[in-house]
């Protein structure tokens, strides 16, 4: 028998720079084709810290109160019409965003760039940071027992790993130097070496994250001391993920040629070129925008125990101290990755 669900639950609710509030707020009925998710664990993602911060991330501005949180896993807890792909009680990794299935994007398999997306957390959509989820079946997608509920939250940001290594199509052979060591730039180094690359390098200033690399099996060189025109090698996959514009045009230089850089970091609008070197050396340069098709890859990824998840989860908290999981980064230094336990 499915369970009994209450009216109400509690949610994480951002209401202006610096202001979050737990609320109390209805429980979702799921609509045609979605599953009811009871949220066990939720990732913090470094645009939930930017809109608790400051509102707004470029043009997407929090105009009225909106939940955070867009990194879920849970367990389906009830079915809407139509909806047949899961059981009651299945164990659910939720990709965050539901595109519309019927523009020139989507029929061509680039769903992430669908202009109708709907995406957690992502104004004026709410997030879940919150107790319950109504999700797209098609979205809510089944893990296995051997991932945990936290490791089924972060295979959304493995999943920006699995896009970056596709997109900079590595393989056996490839020497990749991953810039930036937070979330994004430790799951993208391990995805490249489960894809055959030869050498990965991960570089950073934070000395926990670069020992966290080096626990996962990657070289890790501390840049603070030892500039990247100084790697005495020219990678040919290089995956920016620090979003530092100094740091973008360094490892751009640092590329050998015919080589693909990936930009993945978030950082200034704007970025100067060493347009020189991209002509020169005929490199391809490339952006990312989330992902498309990746979680099946990302799911076995995690299961086979070829990318490790857990060891990235640094701090715990529960729904009360949501604002906690935004600010820790902050404030200590060996904060990695921060999880938001909804039904704790």
């Amino acid at each position: 028998m499915p369970p009994r669900l209450p009216a109400t639950m509690r949610a994480a609710v951002l209401h202006g720079p610096g202001e979050l509030r737990v609320e109390e707020r209805p429980v979702p009925t799921p609509g045609p084709r979605q599953v009811l998710v009871r949220v066990d664990a939720v990732g913090t993602c470094g645009s939930d810290v930017h809109y608790y911060r400051h509102g707004r991330i470029g043009d997407f501005v929090v105009e009225a109160p909106m939940v955070l949180g867009h990194e879920p896993a849970g367990t389906v807890v009830a079915s809407g019409p139509g909806a047949t792909r899961h059981r009651i009680g299945q164990r659910v990794s939720v990709e965050p965003g539901t595109p519309c299935g019927g523009c020139a994007e989507c029929r061509l398999g680039r769903y992430n760039l669908c202009p109708d997306m709907v995406f957690y957390a992502t104004p004026p959509v709410d997030g879940v940071f919150c107790e319950y989820a109504a999700v797209h079946e098609e979205f809510a997608h089944a893990v296995p027992d051997s991932v945990g509920d936290e490791a089924a939250a972060l295979l959304e940001p493995l999943s920006v790993g699995v896009w970056s290594c596709r997109k900079a199509r590595v393989g056996p052979g490839d020497r990749v130097l991953v810039t930036g060591a937070g979330p994004i730039g430790l799951v993208a180094a391990q995805t490249a070496l489960a894809y055959g690359a030869s050498e990965v390098t991960v570089t950073d200033v934070a000395p926990r994250r670069l020992a966290l690399a080096r626990e996962l099996g990657m070289q890790a060189v501390d840049v603070s001391r030892t500039p990247l025109r100084d790697l005495g090698y020219e990678p040919s996959v290089v995956l920016e993920c620090s979003g530092v514009p100094a740091v973008i045009g360094e490892a751009i230089r640092s590329t050998a040629r015919a080589g693909r850089v990936v930009l993945v970091g978030m950082g200034g609008d704007e970025v100067p070129l060493p347009l020189a070197k991209v002509q020169n050396y005929e490199l391809e340069v490339t952006g990312t925008f989330r992902y498309a098709n990746t979680w099946p890859t990302a799911i076995d990824l995690a299961a086979s125990g070829r990318v490790a998840l857990d060891p990235l989860v640094t701090h715990r908290f529960g729904l009360a101290d949501a604002e906690r999981a935004l600010t820790v980064g902050a404030e200590d230094p060996t904060a990695v990755k921060s999880v938001v336990l909804p039904q704790k």
